[in-house]
């Protein structure tokens, strides 16, 4: 048999950018994300960046240069703000919008990052160039300071030093880890992504974290229910066109998902602008069950090269699993509890203490299949107990009985099942959000075409967010047992009525902020689901520690 031979191509560029070299001197962790992981965020600092230089270019009194440099030899490229003449001298200068760093005598310096940026732009011009540059210049205009930093032989090594540690660092599948000064942290764009202090919690349980997590993520989640609507595109808008009715636009930048049910559909158009601005694109079945997500990741492989090595770890997977476990029991059993609350039965009260005395084993168990066997009793015995936290008051027809699926064969278990489709999309966004790769988890086997990841992370959500819904809306009679429902011989379906109610309430309630038990900071739990992927990657990354607690009290 003939060997074939592969020999590995390099798809970096050669170069590095002379803003990365900002970005390595400010933290090695943030060039890591931005360089290597390809993340960025464009936050209200770059856009007013980007507006300082449109209004310079247009109030400057002498001409406005900007020039594209590059070098291989040096390996370094980038786009100076401003070149000029000084006494025969050519002098690059870079335009801040902040302030500038005073000395211990009160004198102007240029920060450490921002001194090594004009460094690496006087230097690449000897390069590139041939000529001889002495200096680099800041204008930091909150001040109205300029700053002058001169390129000596010690700011020439400074800048191969950290071109060095650049290439170094892009060769990498490690992240580097959290800088010591958190002040640092707090005003980096890239701290949702980084969560510095989360990391810093895992390190010592002692630390109080602040939240650099937004509370909330305020896009909406479009969800396209009548079969035979389109989605479209029209210039920077979502374009939503249903059967005789007027066409809604709806702006990009407000939207978090789309969401096609039933036979719904969307144009290719549609999708490249999706992916272009971020926006999840999911279908689930008119029959309510969940079928796939648009996936548009670009880049992320050193994320997933780190989630292999660690889920490929049977012990790795064995920990992570009993986490899990541990994590929906809990919930499940505090769920039951809260339904002793003026009233309590035999069936209520034993399944409790029988699920109390199956968590305690679970941290012995020597394999998955134990685990499946204690998830499996665990399982048993909340769905034998759930329908006493059923009202006496509720029609029969909307009583429980036991778990059944595919198809639901009442009224009950449909809006469960419809539930669980609706959690199992938002946590798949969340896992392409983050970048992971949803075909490998460390629990679920891939038996079907659900990938193991989500089935995986979707446990944790389960109670919170679908059978306290479900529960909740069943004791306060929302439903029609008629309107809401469609019997199909030992079938049950919501109606598209049904279905339309379904995703008022469960928008709704993720809408609602929970404390997070550890980190002690509150978030809605549309941002939870992204949090709680994150927070998964931190395990294998050498600050786990969080993962699977979010328990109900």
């Amino acid at each position: 048999m003939q060997t074939l031979e592969y020999q590995e191509v390099s798809t970096q560029p050669k170069t590095i950018r002379v803003s990365a070299l900002h970005a390595l001197a400010y933290c090695p962790r943030l060039f890591y994300l931005e360089e290597v992981e390809e993340l960025y965020t464009q936050d209200a600092a770059v856009f007013a960046g980007r507006r300082l230089h449109a209004e310079l270019e247009k109030q400057e009194d002498e001409d406005w240069e900007e020039l594209f440099l590059e070098s291989e030899e040096l390996g370094l490229r980038g786009r100076l703000d401003a070149l000029r003449t000084r006494d025969r001298q050519i002098i690059p200068y870079e335009h801040k919008r902040g302030r500038c760093y005073h000395d211990e005598n009160k004198q102007p310096q240029a920060w450490e990052s921002d001194s090594l940026q004009i460094l690496a732009y006087a230097l690449l011009l000897e390069y590139a160039l041939g000529i001889t540059v002495t200096e680099g210049r800041i204008r930091y205009h909150a001040d109205n300071v300029l700053v002058r930093v001169p390129l000596d032989d010690a700011g020439r090594t400074a800048v191969k030093e950290a071109i060095q540690q650049a290439r170094t660092l892009r060769q990498s599948t490690h992240r580097p880890p959290v800088i010591d000064n958190e002040r640092l942290c707090a005003r980096c764009s890239l701290a949702p992504v980084c969560l510095p202090e989360e990391a810093r919690l895992a390190h010592d349980k002692e630390w109080q974290p602040i939240r650099l997590f937004p509370e909330d993520d305020e896009r909406q989640v479009i969800h396209i229910l009548e079969p035979g609507t389109s989605v479209g595109r029209t210039g920077e808008q979502i374009k939503i066109t249903r059967r005789n009715q007027p066409v809604e636009t709806v702006p990009a930048r407000q939207v978090g998902q789309v969401v096609l049910h039933s036979f719904s559909q969307i144009s290719t158009q549609a999708l490249h602008f999706c992916a272009d601005q971020n926006i999840g694109v999911h279908f689930i079945s008119g029959g309510g069950r969940y079928l796939g997500s648009f996936d548009s990741r670009q880049g992320s492989i050193q994320r997933r090269i780190r989630q292999y090595a660690a889920l490929t770890s049977p012990d790795g997977c064995l920990e992570l699993a009993r986490k899990l476990v541990i994590c929906r029991g809990q919930g499940q059993r505090k769920f039951l509890m809260r339904g002793t609350r003026g009233k309590k039965t035999q069936k209520l009260e034993k399944a409790i203490a029988q699920m109390k005395a199956v968590l305690k084993q679970v941290p012995q168990a020597k394999s998955l299949e134990s685990l499946l066997g204690f998830e499996g009793n665990l399982a048993a015995l909340y769905f034998s107990a759930l329908p006493d936290l059923i009202s006496q008051d509720v029609s029969q027809e909307l009583h429980f009985s036991g778990r059944n699926r595919r198809p639901p064969l009442d009224r009950f278990n449909t809006l469960l099942s419809f539930g669980y489709a609706l959690l199992l999309k938002d946590v798949m966004n969340a896992i392409l959000t983050v970048g992971l790769e949803p075909a490998l988890g460390f629990y679920h086997q891939p038996r079907s075409q659900a990938a193991p990841l989500a089935l995986d992370l979707l446990e944790i959500f389960r109670v919170p967010l679908v059978d306290m819904t479900v529960m909740a809306s069943v004791n306060r009679g929302q439903w029609d047992v008629k309107a809401d429902f469609e019997v199909r011989g030992k079938q049950v379906w919501l109606t598209e009525v049904g279905r339309r109610k379904f995703v008022e309430m469960y928008e709704r309630r993720k809408q609602e902020s929970w404390k997070h038990p550890v980190t002690g900071y509150s978030l809605t739990y549309r941002r939870l689901f992204e949090l709680e992927v994150r927070l998964l990657e931190k395990e294998w990354s050498g600050e786990g520690g969080l993962f699977g607690q979010l328990i109900l009290r």
